[in-house]
């Protein structure tokens, strides 16, 4: 790895602070497992890192009168076995269950998990591509490897946003709570993440000197169905080819809200809205689903290996409505 001076702040306070002090030149580790890997390959070579693992206030799971509060450094082994998220908040302990395999869940964080860059092997060997300031994308061009890539919104850069609890917490309503050195911030969970349209060299909101420190899930309303499917080539380790998480209320066997998210189709999680608008009032069913299946793909653009994520992502939109089993939500 390339020579850095390592600071390990014990308070979120003394993180701050480190983080102004230092802005462009410091890089902050949260888990470890993205940072380990631009490190070891010598493609980022930070001057400061600073290590998040000694601030036990960013590692606790809070309930809360009105939701649940949870740490950026909660792990997601955390996460999966946490009793009230398990009960009332299932779909993140699905979709964090569903993120590589045990032993990475036992160090990854939700934080990082949701902060990650993204995976493109271009980008992350180190080629001069427009996510890092160069005038090219490799994997959109003929000969480009782009299996994995984008099918839509794409703007120069066709690399995916990799996590899996993104779309979960999109589909519950998260809120994002960033410290600034202008003061707290809490945006909606959809408003943390950006495509290569606003700023081609990050996945994320987080401007030198930020720090994501909490992530609160609202309390919802009673009778919500949950649905979280995840398709990958492997059945651990693998980053998904696409995912889906939903949050549907039922009343009188029509839908009375749904919020549905995908991730792996576009630079940043996508909250598919029209298709949303369309179901409410029809009865949760294949007709329904197909309908939701054929909005949500509309305007996408296949790449050369990449075709496939069109019936694939149509048929995910469609099991997240249709194929949902009812479960119990806070009230």
């Amino acid at each position: 790895m390339p020579a850095f001076e390592l600071l390990q702040p014990a308070s979120v306070a003394d993180a701050q602070k480190l983080l102004e002090q230092y802005r462009e030149d410091v890089w902050v580790l949260a888990g470890g497992l993205d940072s380990f890997d631009w490190l070891k390959d010598r493609i980022k070579k930070p001057k400061i890192v600073v290590d998040l693992s000694g601030i036990e206030e960013l590692k606790s799971i809070r309930s809360m009168p009105d939701g649940i509060e949870i740490g950026a450094m909660a792990t997601l082994t955390d996460i999966v076995n946490h009793p009230v998220i398990r009960a009332h908040y299932g779909l993140l302990s699905q979709a964090a269950e569903l993120v590589a395999s045990p032993q990475i869940r036992n160090q990854g964080t939700i934080g990082g998990n949701v902060s990650q860059d993204t995976r493109c092997w271009y980008y992350r060997a180190g080629w001069p591509c427009y996510r890092a300031s160069g005038n090219i994308c490799y994997a959109d061009t003929p000969v480009g490897r782009n299996r994995e890539h984008a099918i839509l919104h794409a703007d120069r850069c066709v690399a995916v946003n990799p996590s899996d609890t993104a779309p979960a917490l999109i589909a519950l309503d998260a809120k994002f709570v960033v410290l600034t050195p202008e003061g707290e911030r809490v945006v909606d969970a959809e408003d943390y993440f950006v495509g290569p349209e606003i700023d081609i060299t990050r996945l994320h909101i987080l401007e030198p000197g930020d720090l994501l420190t909490t992530i609160r899930i609202p309390s919802a309303r009673a009778g919500a169905r949950y649905y979280f499917e995840k398709i990958r080539d492997r059945n651990v380790w693998d980053f998904p080819l696409l995912n889906v998480a939903s949050a549907m209320v039922v009343s009188g066997g029509a839908i009375e809200r749904i919020r549905i998210a995908v991730n792996g189709a576009a630079a940043r999680p996508l909250r598919l809205k029209t298709a949303e608008d369309a179901v409410r009032g029809k009865p949760p069913n294949a007709e329904t689903g197909e309908m939701a299946g054929k909005l949500a793909v509309q305007g996408a653009v296949p790449l050369q290996f990449n075709a496939y994520k069109i019936p694939l992502m149509r048929n995910l939109v469609k099991r997240s409505i249709a194929g949902v089993e009812e479960v119990a939500w806070a009230s």
